[in-house]
C-alpha cells in the first residue's frame, strides 16, 4: 500500500511546510486551540507536549503570526526559531549555547528583515541583555517560540536548552517551546511544573468541538473527494469525522492519512460506509501503523532497544482489550513507572493516549488511563471489523477498561538495558530509504535520489550538511525540489 494524495496539500503533514497563504488556508483552529494559542502569546514560559502529528508546530506557528513584527498591530514581537538542526543536535555545552545563540539571532535579524540582534553572541547572559534592549527599544515585550526543542532519545543537550529557556526568562522575554511525550532530562535548575506552564495538545474526543476540527479539515483538503454527496444518513459527515478523529486519538497527522486511505477503497461506491471504513483501519494497522516502530527506532539514540519492549507491549495490549470488546486500559502506576519509556514510544507514535495520570483501579491501587488507538485495536476485535454498534458505544462514552496490575502478563516482558548517549543511526541511513512510500507520502522520486548520489551525497548525514547552494546547482534540481528534499528529510530525522 502506497498512500497517494487525493488533493494537492492533503498529504502536506508539517505545518512547517506550507507556505504563509497555504497555512492559513488549510489549517483550523478550534476553541480549545485558541486559548492556548492565547497562552502562547501571554508572558510567562509554556512548555507544548504532544505526540507527533497532534499539532504542536502549528499552534506555534499560528501563535507567532499573530505577534509583531508578522502583525504590526500587535503590542508583542513574536520570534520562531525551529531546533531542527544537525549541529545542534550534536552540540553539548558552550558550542550548544554558542549555537543556540546563532540561531535565534538568526531568526530575530530575518524576522525584522534587517539586524536588530547582534550574530557574534556568545552566551546567554548576553544574548538576554540584547532581546532585553530590542523589547525596550520596540517598547513591545518579547516572546521566543522554540519549535522540535527536545526528542525521545536525544537528552544529551537538553540540559543545556532548558537551562538556556530558564535564564532567557525576565519580566520582557518569555520562552516557549514544543517537546514530545518522555521528555525526562530538564536539568538540575529547571522545576518543570513550577518554571512553565505544561500544555498536553493531545485532542480528547470528550471536548465539546472534538469533531468540528476534523470537520473543517475535510472540507479544506479534501472538499472533493469528501463531498457531501458522499456521506449518507446511516453515517453523515460528523460522525464520519467523529469516528474517524476518534479511531486515531485525535492525531491530525494520522486523520490525513486515514481520509486518503478511506478515499481510495470507497472509490468505486457512491457513499462511504462502516465496511469502507473497517478496511482502511486494516491497511493503516498493517501498512502504516506497526511499520512505525521500525521507522522510529534508528532515530531513538540511545533508546534503540525499547522499540521491541514497546512492541510486546502494544501487542499484548491490543490483544487483550480487543478481545474484551473495550477501548481502554488501566496500567497500575507501578508497571507504567517500570515501562516507562516503551510507553512514551507508544504514546509518541499514536499507538495509545493517555486519558487520566490517576484512577482508582478495581484490584487496588490507582493506575493511569490509556485509550488504544482503534485502526489497529480493529483487527482484534471479535468480528476483526467496526460496526456501527461500536461507534455507538464510543459516542457514549462508556468509561469501562481493562486494567493491568501486578499479576499482568505485561510484568514478564524484559526490558533491555540502556547505554550512554550515541549518534543517531538514521544519519547513517542511505538517502533510498527517503523513497516515496508509507513512511514518506511525499519523499524522494527515484530521479532526485539518483542525481543526488551523483553528486556524492549518499547518506542522510550528508544530506543535512549539504548546503542548500550546492544541491541547487544539480541538474533539474530546483527551489521547490529542495524543499520537497528537506522536507522529507527533516521527516526523517526529527520524526
Amino acid at each position: 500500500m502506497e498512500h497517494d494524495a487525493h488533493e494537492e496539500n492533503s498529504l502536506v503533514l508539517a505545518a512547517e511546510d506550507f507556505d504563509l497563504n497555504s497555512f492559513e488556508e488549510l489549517h483550523f483552529f478550534t476553541a480549545q486551540d485558541r486559548k492556548n494559542i492565547s497562552k502562547l502569546r501571554a508572558h510567562g514560559p509554556v512548555l507544548l507536549k504532544g505526540a507527533r502529528g497532534s499539532g504542536k508546530s502549528a499552534l506555534m506557528i499560528e501563535a507567532h503570526l499573530g505577534l509583531y513584527p508578522k502583525n504590526e498591530d500587535s503590542n508583542v514581537i513574536g520570534i520562531y526559531v525551529s531546533l531542527r538542526h544537525l549541529d545542534l543536535l550534536r552540540a553539548t555545552g558552550d558550542a550548544y549555547i554558542k549555537l543556540l545563540c546563532k540561531l535565534i539571532a538568526r531568526e530575530a535579524n530575518r524576522s525584522f528583515d534587517k539586524e536588530v540582534l547582534s550574530t557574534d553572541i556568545q552566551s546567554i547572559v548576553d544574548l538576554q541583555d540584547e532581546l532585553t534592549t530590542l523589547s525596550s527599544e520596540e517598547d513591545k515585550r518579547l516572546v521566543l517560540f522554540f519549535d522540535d526543542a527536545a526528542h525521545i532519545g536525544r537528552e544529551a543537550n537538553l540540559n543545556d536548552f532548558f537551562d538556556a529557556f530558564r535564564t532567557l526568562s525576565n519580566s520582557y522575554i518569555s520562552c516557549k517551546a514544543s517537546i514530545y511525550p518522555g521528555v525526562t532530562r530538564f536539568g538540575t535548575r529547571f522545576d518543570v511544573y513550577n518554571d512553565a506552564t505544561v500544555i498536553d495538545v493531545n485532542r480528547s474526543e470528550k471536548l465539546p468541538d472534538f469533531s468540528k476540527v476534523f470537520e473543517e479539515v475535510v472540507e479544506r483538503r479534501f472538499s472533493n473527494s469528501l463531498s457531501p454527496d458522499r456521506f449518507s444518513k446511516s453515517l453523515p459527515k460528523q460522525d464520519f469525522c467523529d469516528l474517524v478523529g476518534q479511531s486515531v486519538l485525535g492525531n491530525m497527522r494520522a486523520f490525513l492519512f486515514a481520509c486518503n486511505e478511506i478515499i481510495s477503497i470507497a472509490s468505486e461506491s457512491r457513499s462511504i460506509a462502516f465496511s469502507h471504513i473497517s478496511e482502511s483501519f486494516k491497511q493503516l494497522s498493517s501498512n502504516y501503523f506497526w511499520p512505525l516502530l521500525e521507522e522510529i527506532k534508528p532515530k531513538l539514540g540511545m533508546y534503540e532497544a525499547m522499540v521491541g519492549p514497546a512492541e510486546e507491549i502494544a501487542s499484548l495490549l491490543f490483544e487483550k482489550v480487543g478481545a474484551s470488546n473495550e477501548r481502554t486500559v488501566i496500567i497500575l502506576r507501578e508497571v507504567c513507572h517500570k515501562y516507562s519509556k516503551p510507553i512514551e514510544i507508544l504514546e509518541y507514535i499514536g499507538f495509545i493516549s493517555r486519558r487520566e495520570v490517576s484512577r482508582v483501579m478495581k484490584s487496588r491501587g490507582r493506575g493511569t488511563r490509556y485509550m488504544l488507538n482503534a485502526c489497529i485495536l480493529s483487527e482484534y476485535m471479535p468480528n476483526g471489523r467496526i460496526s456501527s454498534d461500536d461507534y455507538a458505544k464510543w459516542k457514549q462514552g462508556d468509561d469501562r477498561a481493562l486494567e493491568f496490575h501486578r499479576g499482568s502478563e505485561l510484568l514478564d516482558i524484559e526490558l533491555p538495558d540502556v547505554g550512554e548517549d550515541h549518534d543517531l543511526d538514521i544519519l547513517r541511513k542511505p538517502i533510498k530509504i527517503l523513497s516515496k512510500s508509507n513512511a514518506y507520502p511525499y519523499g524522494l522520486t527515484a530521479l532526485m535520489i539518483q542525481k543526488l548520489e551523483e553528486k556524492g551525497i549518499g547518506t542522510i548525514e550528508n544530506l543535512l550538511e549539504t548546503p542548500d547552494e550546492e544541491i541547487t546547482e544539480i541538474e533539474r534540481i530546483g527551489e521547490k525540489t529542495l524543499k520537497r528534499i528537506r522536507s522529507t528529510t527533516n521527516q526523517a530525522v526529527w520524526m
